[in-house]
């Protein structure tokens, strides 16, 4: 039987991590703070790793990351995870732009815009998500449709 490696925690390290497993925000924020308090137990890590369904190498790296960050150290860092194709600050100006010389018409606005990028293209579907994401969060997308139907409604009369 190989060395187990026991994290000593304070009493503050331990409230801490039990508050984590309780109400912690993610699943994997709640499933380390778990295994560090399995690994004080006194337990293997191939035990606490059946537990937790995580290999035995997974459960030592959370430990030496634990021992070595503390609990914050247990959180997901920034930058995992595929990154957006579009970017609300860089690309808005111009989706709106092409959106507004082809009103009513997505995949013309998305050909626009993916001809002036020079080579970059997204999905019809990513398209759309990042308008809808703009309209819900400017004002200024949602005061452009309502003039634009102000100017329509006052033709029609």
């Amino acid at each position: 039987m190989g060395r187990v490696n026991t994290p000593k925690l304070s009493t503050e390290d331990r409230n801490s991590l039990e508050n984590g497993y309780r109400e912690g925000q993610t699943h994997a924020f709640r499933q380390r703070c778990q295994v560090i308090l399995l690994k004080s137990e006194g337990r293997t890590s191939k035990s606490v790793g059946s537990i937790v369904k995580m290999s035995n190498m997974s459960v030592d790296a959370w430990v030496r990351r634990f021992k070595s960050e503390g609990i914050t150290g247990l959180k997901t860092k920034p930058g995992r995870g595929r990154k957006p194709l579009l970017d609300k600050e860089k690309d808005r100006e111009e989706i709106l732009a092409a959106v507004k010389s082809n009103r009513q018409r997505v995949d013309m606005a998305k050909a626009e815009w993916e001809a002036a990028q020079g080579g970059r293209s997204v999905s019809r579907d990513v398209f759309r998500r990042f308008l809808k994401a703009l309209a819900a969060g400017t004002s200024e997308f949602a005061a452009g449709a309502s003039e634009n139907r102000t100017k329509h409604s006052t033709n029609s009369k």
